[in-house]
């Protein structure tokens, strides 16, 4: 049975207070109360209404002397009044008050017992219930009768508009964090994606003190227990290539690494499902089962089947499912110190090789950059390839300067050997729209051969722009295709795409020194 809990610490004295209900039970009251439908799959429907997609230029936090010189200041991260994060705080308290029924969810952030959160969820709705009920991990009954006080508390009062007369609210959406008191509170969002997006953004902050670095990045575990972490912004192929049917995946999405090795901060994933067929994401599909939520997707009136190519809601489409769900997991999500960290790039470009060995300067600056490119067409505007630079591969989520992060990365390679490898999975002999992308059969070859050793043995050239090692060949991938230049029919052109781009990512780097 759940176990009952005491919220008149914060006015709360709702007769429905229901927490850690099974998901069986989140079903029920999703259907009864909250408008969910059940699809042909077993997957629970839910709608997130005008946000479907987080809010970063609403994101705030609490400017307090004790925490102020360790933020990452700017558009990123705005600061925001304690005197304003209280009035937020009564405004989504007021609401949650005036519910007919509560939802509370005590979990953990963390596999790794000796950094993990206890974090503690309020809201209204039950998918966003069963949401976090999946993102985060799941204590047992009798754990959850000792879970005692959270280390934090997140208030999720997404369906009350926040209130615009506040200072430094500029919106009808306002997310917050207050680091001093613990607490994080969201109006006027019905996103889920906000509630573990806030919990990383904690483990951001927190983490450091601790001599710990917290990533966004999957990994995955070999047989001989070697440990991989892939880095890449959305696009860049960092779901699909880690998910190796020949490895463990430890986690998709967030991750630490400490003094003992590698953990997953997650007890689930949160898919894209726009597109998502059998075919091409087969683990992916066969995790939308019972229990899992799927936000914002469109399905038929009558038989309930998702069509997953109907955007006609959001092109952010989400699937929310506990890990266990994906085959070849391992549990508890955590593994040894990163043989390998692959970055993942996709260069419309058609300039960077398709994989080049990095030295632990060079590593720490594509870190830094954190490099993809739209294409063109991908966003209206968008007429040719455009850089895109995120520092450490998800800056939209940093707490602290991103030199923070780099300047840990690069000590823990160098303390544990790590080797570094940039992977364009992007285009070649030629930029978008004149070369072609890489096949998905070259770029596996080259992470088997980043596994099993044989990249590292092989002999590599200097490429003249960008300074990157370039190894001379790999099975399982053309030779010609591992020098750029050499699938361009013109390689003056070749000359001037190079240049362009490396005098972006000089720019770029400009900012960090």
């Amino acid at each position: 049975m759940p176990q009952a809990i005491d919220l008149s610490q914060y006015g709360i004295t709702t007769k429905e207070i229901h927490r850690n209900l099974s998901p069986a039970q989140l079903y029920e009251h999703g259907l009864a109360y909250d408008g969910s439908f059940i699809t042909s799959d077993g997957a629970l429907v839910a709608n997130s209404f005008a946000k479907t997609g987080r809010s970063p230029k609403d994101k705030r936090i609490v400017d307090n002397p004790d925490s102020h010189d360790n933020i990452w200041w700017g558009n990123i991260n705005m600061p925001l009044s304690s005197d304003s994060f209280e009035k937020n705080r009564t405004l989504a308290l007021d609401y949650l008050k005036s519910r007919e029924r509560i939802y509370v969810v005590d979990g953990w952030a963390g596999w790794d017992p000796r950094y993990r959160l206890s974090i503690r969820i309020i809201c209204s709705r039950p998918y966003h219930a069963l949401f976090m009920h999946n993102m985060l991990m799941r204590p047992t009954e009798k754990e959850l009768e000792t879970f005692g006080e959270p280390d934090y508390v997140i208030f999720n009062a997404g369906a009350q508009a926040a209130d615009e007369s506040v200072d430094g609210v500029d919106s009808d959406a306002s997310v917050a964090i207050n680091f001093e008191k613990s607490e994080f509170v969201i109006l006027g969002t019905q996103y889920a994606g906000e509630m573990k997006k806030g919990v990383f953004s904690i483990m951001h902050y927190l983490m450091p003190e601790k001599g710990v670095l917290s990533m966004h990045c999957s990994a995955n575990l070999g047989s001989n227990q070697d440990v991989s972490i892939f880095f890449g912004l959305s696009g860049t192929g960092k779901t699909t290539l880690s998910a190796d049917p020949k490895r463990f995946l430890i986690g998709d999405d967030e991750h630490c690494w400490s003094e003992q090795g590698v953990f997953n901060i997650e007890g689930g994933c949160y898919a894209k499902a726009i597109n998502l067929s059998e075919e091409q994401e087969p683990d992916i599909y066969r995790a939308i089962r019972f229990g899992t939520v799927l936000e914002n997707v469109v399905y038929g009136e009558n038989d309930r089947k998702v069509d997953y190519t109907d955007n006609s809601l959001t092109e952010n489409t989400r699937a929310s499912y506990p890990i266990h769900y994906i085959p070849n997991t391992v549990e508890p999500c955590v593994g040894g110190h990163p043989t390998n960290i692959i970055f993942l790039t996709c260069d419309a470009f058609g300039v960077l090789p398709p994989v080049s060995r990095l030295s632990p300067e060079q590593a720490m600056k594509q870190f830094l950059a954190g490099y993809t490119a739209k294409v063109a067409g991908t966003e209206i505007g968008v007429t040719e390839p455009e850089a895109t630079f995120s520092a450490c591969f998800g800056a939209a989520f940093l707490v602290r300067h991103p030199k923070v992060y780099g300047e840990m990365l690069a000590k823990k390679m160098e303390a544990h050997g790590t080797n570094a490898w940039l992977v364009n999975t992007g285009w070649s002999g030629g930029g978008y729209g004149v070369g072609e992308r890489m096949k998905l059969a070259w770029t596996r070859s080259i992470i088997d051969a980043i596994h099993d050793g044989s990249l590292a043995e092989a002999k590599t050239a200097a490429d003249p722009f960008f300074g990157l090692n370039i190894p001379a060949q790999c099975e399982g991938v053309p030779a010609d295709i591992l020098n750029p230049k050499n699938t361009w029919t013109n390689a003056s052109a070749y000359d001037t795409a190079a240049n362009k781009l490396a005098q972006l990512f000089a720019d770029n780097e400009a900012k960090f020194d």
